[in-house]
């Protein structure tokens, strides 16, 4: 049985951000890129070229890139509104490409979204000595 989780690009403040945030506000186990390869069953479980965006692994699912976000965002506490925009767009046709574009927008400039938000990498701030994960 595998625990609800958020697999993403510990390498990446501005992913690493995002990660935070999920934890912070939901209950969905967090792990890095990084950390996979302690995780041999959970790495089982991912797309062979798992590095291109993020997944949301449970027991009956795999949800990839726009998937995992929006997947992940849904199963927080924080916000129904969230959760009500997702359960509105799912009833049209397009939602699922509109959900994907975006996603992949998103990821593709994360360097930029990154100046607006980001933290810093776990990698990195074990090997700056800045504290643990």
């Amino acid at each position: 049985m595998i625990e609800p989780t958020l697999v993403y690009d510990d390498d990446c403040g501005f992913c690493t951000w995002w990660a935070d945030y999920v934890d912070r506000h939901g209950e969905l186990r967090i792990v890095g890129f990084s950390d996979l390869s302690a995780e041999p069953e959970l790495r089982e479980r991912l797309p062979t070229h798992y590095e291109q965006c993020s997944h949301l692994v449970t027991d009956d699912a795999v949800y990839s890139c726009g998937a995992s976000i929006e997947e992940a965002l849904r199963r927080t506490t924080t916000n129904s509104t969230v959760r009500d925009v997702i359960e509105f767009g799912r009833h049209f046709e397009e939602y699922e490409r509109v959900r994907e574009w975006a996603y992949r927008e998103v990821a593709d400039n994360r360097e930029t979204w990154g100046q607006l938000v980001s933290k810093t990498p776990p990698a990195r701030r074990e090997s700056d000595g800045s504290g643990s994960r």
